[in-house]
């Protein structure tokens, strides 16, 4: 064996040995991220350590109240795998919450959003949409003369599997403005905007390469300066800010059921909801629409699978109707619960129905109130990370 040989050889061996390093090492770091987000590990009832949760939690139907005080069905969203120290599972945070807003004391939550200082509030730019860096990965680009939308036409029509947004200022301490093909005039800077997280999980590694690989190319086009972002590292704030956003990520549903083998008739169903304010929505459910805001409040979908179309009520029937609130995504969100219980049970009278559980166990104003109490400790935990209920920053963070 010739000594290029060995040397390739030992290059190999050393190869392979650096990225399982740098791969333990990263580990480590994003442990020690989750760990610093949620502080101690909950314990359940029994003194063990709560399981954890391994992806976001998926949309639930939260009703009845299980021994431990939380909605049954909510607690199988909660999947099965070996505790996680340094993680607290979303219900266990919300219960926690729970008592302590009841106890009128100081709520021991998840750590904020980390704040990342690279943009600043501006002066007249307050409620206007601009970059949020602590919800996106940015990249600034500095053209070397000011330049109009159609230089950066590319990267508007640019789809890479999470939402970009672009946005652009015409001098330095103006207010940013959101860049769309038909935005006129000249911008003198430029930052692309690309989610970190939503329900479809966090932006991977891959994903955030590629963000960088779009902006890359389009820049000596321009031309421009700019900075490509750490990967790795903005992969583990994705990582991160999915993980805080999967402990709040709470839907509220009530469902409104016939007895026995009793049914509903699609036309009378249609009849009642739209007499309460529902319209029928493309989605397949009934929606409740705000009129000053246009924000859909909750919805009224089918309890069985079947999505609701004009045709299907006109022909057929339904054992019953689900009430169902999107907690992260309204504002006030304890209103909207309130509002939305004395639609079901007005329903529920006009249709000889009950609100019940998942479990088809009517449901009594304690109940109810305990229902309520989650929705407030939900709406306080997204507040105390810095996301306010129905704002953008939310909307973004719970869409898909």
């Amino acid at each position: 064996m010739t000594s290029l040989q060995l040397g390739l050889i030992a290059a190999g061996v050393a190869l392979v040995v650096g990225v399982i390093v740098y791969n333990w090492v990263q580990e480590r770091r994003v442990r020690r991220r989750i760990q610093e987000a949620f502080g101690k590990p909950a314990r359940s009832s029994s003194g063990a350590a709560a399981p954890d949760a391994a992806q976001r939690i998926e949309p639930t139907l939260a009703a009845a109240q299980g021994q431990d005080g939380m909605p049954e069905n909510a607690a199988r969203n909660l999947d099965a795998g070996a505790p996680d120290e340094g993680y607290e599972p979303p219900l266990a945070i919300q219960a926690r919450i729970a008592s302590d807003v009841a106890e009128q004391a100081v709520a021991d939550l998840p750590s904020p959003l980390p704040v990342q200082p690279a943009m600043k509030a501006i002066p007249g730019e307050r409620g206007a949409p601009r970059p949020d860096p602590d919800i996106e990965c940015i990249i600034t680009l500095q053209p070397v003369r000011p330049l109009g939308v159609g230089a950066i036409a590319g990267g508007l029509r640019a789809r890479l599997g999470k939402p970009l947004r672009w946005f652009g200022r015409r001098d330095t301490g103006q207010p940013w403005q959101r860049l769309r093909s038909d935005t006129p005039g000249e911008f003198f800077e430029v930052a692309a905007c690309m989610l970190l997280a939503d329900r479809n999980g966090a932006a991977s590694r891959p994903l955030l390469e590629a963000f960088a690989r779009l902006i890359g190319e389009l820049a000596p086009t321009l031309p421009a300066a700019y900075v490509p972002p750490d990967s790795a590292a903005e992969a583990e704030r994705a990582e991160t800010l999915d993980r805080i956003c999967a402990d709040l990520d709470v839907q509220i549903g009530l469902t409104v059921l016939k007895t026995g083998p009793a049914t509903i008739a699609g036309t009378r169903l249609r009849g009642v909801a739209e007499a309460a304010g529902f319209r029928l929505a493309d989605s397949g459910a009934f929606e409740w629409v705000q009129e000053d805001t246009g924000s859909v409040l909750y919805v009224l979908q089918n309890h069985r699978p079947e999505p609701f179309t004009a045709e299907s009520l006109r022909a057929t029937d339904t054992p019953g109707v689900v009430f169902l609130l999107d907690v992260p995504r309204v504002v006030d969100p304890v209103r909207v619960f309130d509002q939305m219980k004395l639609a079901a049970k007005r329903m529920a009278q006009n249709l000889d129905a009950t609100v019940v559980d998942d479990n088809r166990r009517p449901l009594d104003d304690a109940a109810l109130n305990a229902i309520r109490d989650q929705v407030r400790a939900t709406a306080t935990a997204l507040r105390e990370v810095h996301i306010e209920p129905g704002s953008p920053r939310a909307l973004a963070l719970f869409g898909s």
